[in-house]
């Protein structure tokens, strides 16, 4: 049954709450930030918001307006997925950064955590695979467990030149038309790229095959909530209108011009003072499964966002925080003891759950063992929600910062309100750190050496650079 997402108790219900009492200096000591330190930023805040606000309405910023200007899009998806979706055994996304991180947050987020290995009648749609890397064993081991013949294929390239993912169209491509011919081969291809730019839209159109746009202000880390995303998600039967209204929703208080009473802004205002105060890593840590993957689409967001050589006034500034992930519980006896007891150089973010959908029992056995007896009659959710709150309480303890997002439960609602308050805050810390959050020359410069490595014309002058560096010495190689 399909939810009343306009109703305002039910978004009341399920708004997003940023709990950062663990970053002050009245909770943490030293290490934390005092309530002046936000009076010392107070100019370098307001610009930025202004900033913010100066991009959208000049159109520098249309992943702002995703949440709000594709009924048309959601209506061609829906139609082509009814359409295709009986067709198939299994959809496969060939994409790399963000075109296959943010696919398997929503994936591993709002569907079954063992989806492909329901059987049909239980699933919401063709099993889900997503090729992400030219490791060649990798793709060998797909053909094994699919049958190419009944797949539809989702490459998705902006560009069209994205050497990872093309190769693995050009495989794909060829096997079909080997099998099928080539005009049954085309539908099983679809692809998702630039209306007007590039190799693939070209292609695409010479082929015949069926095309979703990008829009040609989104880049691909905040490209999920455009068919990127939306389209691989609606064929597994999630509710992207409703990842659409979570957005929505997050955007409205992303609007607001006071830090303080707008999440995505407080985050990113903690975030940059943590940062000042050396505390370069941010450690991303969910306490639900459903989320595992969200750090993981974090990691990319933050990490080639904010890590720039060049500030936008071409100083070399060489800046950016580290973020890294972690999984709560799995990770308290991995990662934690370091987080607790490691340098003061770190803030970890949790990431809670008021409801899950799931409850397991812990039997009430073994009374006579005091150190398992205590278990007995207990819950699982209540026991990953006491483990949360103890590695809170545990850092809080060490004098280390950290602070909670929480969710009342994973739905698709929710969902698109997180991933919209982490690329607001993204944005909004860019601004903070005078560095164009939207670029990524560093991945430019290892993706052209790439292509002069393999003699692509036009590269032929950083060929030459590749061919005049140094030669490694072998008294350094053991």
């Amino acid at each position: 049954m399909e939810k009343n997402y306009d109703c305002e108790n039910f978004k009341s219900g399920m708004r997003l709450r940023l709990d950062y009492n663990n970053m002050m200096s009245e909770f943490v000591g030293a290490h934390g930030i005092d309530k002046k330190d936000f009076d010392g930023i107070s100019a370098k805040l307001e610009n930025a918001g202004k900033a913010m606000n100066d991009k959208r309405q000049k159109g520098l910023m249309d992943w702002r307006n995703l949440p709000h200007n594709q009924d048309e899009v959601i209506e061609e998806i829906l139609s082509y997925v009814a359409q295709k979706k009986d067709e198939i055994e299994a959809f496969v996304v060939l994409g790399i950064g963000g075109s296959a991180l943010g696919p398997m947050a929503v994936q591993q987020a709002l569907n079954h955590p063992f989806y492909n290995e329901l059987p049909l009648e239980k699933r919401n749609g063709p099993k889900f695979y997503i090729a992400d890397n030219v490791d060649p064993e990798r793709l060998n081991y797909l053909f094994e467990i699919i049958d190419v013949n009944k797949c539809l294929f989702n490459v998705i390239s902006k560009s069209g030149s994205t050497s990872e993912t093309m190769s693995q169209f050009m495989i794909i491509k060829d096997l079909l038309e080997k099998t099928l011919g080539k005009e049954k081969a085309k539908g099983h291809i679809v692809c998702t790229t630039d209306a007007v730019n590039g190799n693939l839209i070209k292609i695409a159109n010479e082929e015949g095959y069926k095309t979703f746009i990008i829009p040609s202000g989104v880049g691909g880390r905040f490209s999920q909530l455009t068919p990127v995303g939306l389209l691989p998600a609606a064929f597994c039967g999630i509710d992207i209108k409703g990842l659409l209204k979570g957005a929505a929703f997050m955007d409205e208080q992303c609007n607001e011009e006071n830090v303080f009473k707008n999440p995505a802004f407080t985050y990113a205002a903690l975030n940059y003072l943590a940062m000042k105060n050396g505390k370069n890593i941010c450690v991303m840590m969910p306490y639900c499964d459903r989320l595992k993957y969200i750090s993981d689409w974090y990691v990319q967001l933050w990490a080639e966002s904010l890590g720039k050589k060049i500030d936008n006034a071409g100083n070399i500034v060489n800046i950016g925080p580290t973020p890294i992930k972690a999984l709560g519980v799995t990770d308290q006896h991995a990662q934690v003891q370091l987080f607790a007891e490691g340098p003061f150089d770190k803030l970890v973010v949790f990431i809670g759950v008021d409801n899950f959908h799931e409850e397991m029992d812990i039997p009430a056995i073994y009374s006579d063992i005091p150190s398992l007896g205590f278990l007995g009659g207990e819950t699982h959710s209540k026991l990953i929600k006491t483990e949360q709150m103890a590695t809170e309480y545990a850092l809080l303890k060490s004098g280390k910062m950290n602070m909670t997002i929480t969710l009342n439960e994973v739905n698709a609602f929710t969902l698109g309100q997180l991933l919209y308050f982490f690329e607001v805050a993204t944005g909004f810390m860019g601004e903070l750190m005078n560095i164009n959050a939207f670029d990524q020359p560093g991945v430019e410069e290892g993706k052209n050496a790439t292509y002069a490595m393999f003699g692509r014309p036009g590269y032929e002058e950083k060929r030459n650079e590749l061919q005049a560096r140094p030669n490694k010495k072998d008294e350094y190689v053991v």
